[in-house]
C-alpha cells in the first residue's frame, strides 16, 4: 500500500493510481454536504442547473462539524457514516466529483460510479474530529445556511489524512480486510 499527498481538484490521473488501503494526504479545497444538501445539490444538477461550488474534480466531505473555538476556522470535525449519501453518490460523481470522505461502507450502485466515472471513497477516522479538524485551514458556508452544521462548507485543508476504501477498480477495503481472515475450504 502506497502513501500520497493530493492537491484538490482531483484528476482521472490522480484516481487511477490509487488503490484499496492506500493512503492519501489531501490539500486544497473540499467541500462539506451531508444528506440534506445532497437532495438539494442532486436535485440542481438533475434540472441542469450550477451547483454552488464547481463539481468538476470536487472532493465532498460528509461531516457536520461543530462550532469553532474563538480564533479557529472549525469545530471538531469527524466523518459521519456515508450510507445516508449512497442515493446521491451516483449522480455526484457522474456529474464530475472525484471523491468522497465518510466512515463506513458504501452500496454496490457507489462502488460501481467510482469504477464508471474514476472515482475514489477515501475513509477517514470516526472519532478523530477534534484532530482533523486541525488539518483545516478555513472554513466557509456557501451554500445552504439554514442547514446549520449540514450547510455546504469550502474548506481548505492542509495534509488531511484519509484511506482509499473504493478505488476505481472496484476494490473495497472493507472486504479485502475481511477476506484475509475468513476461513477458507
Amino acid at each position: 500500500m502506497a502513501q500520497y499527498s493530493l492537491t484538490t481538484p482531483l484528476t482521472n490521473e490522480d484516481t487511477k493510481k490509487l488503490k484499496a488501503g492506500d493512503k492519501v494526504l489531501l490539500n486544497g479545497v473540499i467541500y462539506t454536504a451531508r444528506d440534506a444538501a445532497h437532495k438539494r445539490l442532486v436535485e440542481l444538477l438533475e434540472k441542469g442547473e450550477d451547483l454552488p461550488f464547481d463539481i468538476e474534480g470536487s472532493v465532498i466531505y460528509f461531516v457536520g462539524p461543530t462550532p469553532p473555538k474563538p480564533n479557529e476556522p472549525i469545530g471538531s470535525a469527524g466523518p459521519t457514516t456515508s450510507y445516508r449519501m449512497d442515493s446521491y453518490s451516483p449522480t455526484m460523481l457522474k456529474h464530475g466529483s472525484k471523491g468522497m470522505i465518510g466512515k463506513g461502507k458504501r452500496d454496490q450502485a457507489v462502488k460501481d460510479a467510482c469504477v464508471e466515472y474514476g472515482g475514489v471513497y477515501f475513509g477517514a477516522t470516526g472519532g478523530a474530529g477534534a484532530l482533523l479538524g486541525k488539518k483545516i485551514l478555513s472554513a466557509e458556508v456557501i451554500a445552504y445556511p439554514e442547514l446549520g452544521p449540514e450547510a455546504v462548507r469550502k474548506l481548505v485543508v492542509k495534509d488531511f489524512p484519509v484511506t482509499v476504501i473504493n478505488d476505481t477498480y472496484g476494490d473495497d477495503l472493507y472486504q479485502m480486510g475481511r477476506e484475509q481472515y475468513e476461513v477458507k475450504d
